[in-house]
């Protein structure tokens, strides 16, 4: 039990250090406070990075954007709980994502559809909801951009 908590915190500080740490051979880029991150990303490669701590769970998600393609990292570390890390591919439209995330829990792998929006130095996803049907969770539609992650920090161009 004690390891699992020593393990979760490295790995968030672990998490966090990485989206921060610097690069000496780039000059810093602009974070997505200004409008036109976006936009300028199109001609150029931006690492952007979030976080979602809720209680003593939380989630990081580091974002590779190069014109409409994205890739990156996203790991959801659930207190006491089994974590789900894996990779983002995507597309950006407009300023939403659509993504794959490919991810292990458990020993096994799968993957989802999310979606997420920019807007106001943040992301945004829509949550999942479980297809009974099929019994695995699925990216809700009909539901609002309601999951929210802060821009941790901006990695280098």
């Amino acid at each position: 039990m004690l390891m699992k908590k020593i393990t979760l915190s490295y790995l968030v500080v672990l998490l966090m250090t990485a989206c921060s740490s610097p690069d000496s051979r780039s000059t810093k880029t602009d974070t997505l406070n200004n409008n036109d991150t976006l936009a300028k990303a199109k001609t150029a490669v931006y690492s952007l990075c979030f976080l979602n701590k809720q209680a003593k769970d939380s989630t990081s998600i580091e974002l590779v954007i190069h014109g409409i393609t994205v890739t990156g990292q996203m790991n959801w570390l659930p207190y006491q709980k089994d974590s789900r890390k894996g990779t983002l591919d995507g597309i950006i439209k407009n300023d939403t994502l659509h993504a794959t995330w490919s991810f292990m829990q458990e020993g096994m792998k799968d993957t989802l559809m999310l979606n997420f929006r920019f807007k106001d130095n943040q992301l945004a996803q829509k949550p999942l909801k479980l297809n009974v049907k099929t019994g695995r969770e699925q990216t809700d539609e009909s539901g609002s951009y309601s999951i929210s992650y802060e821009a941790n920090d901006v990695l280098h161009k």
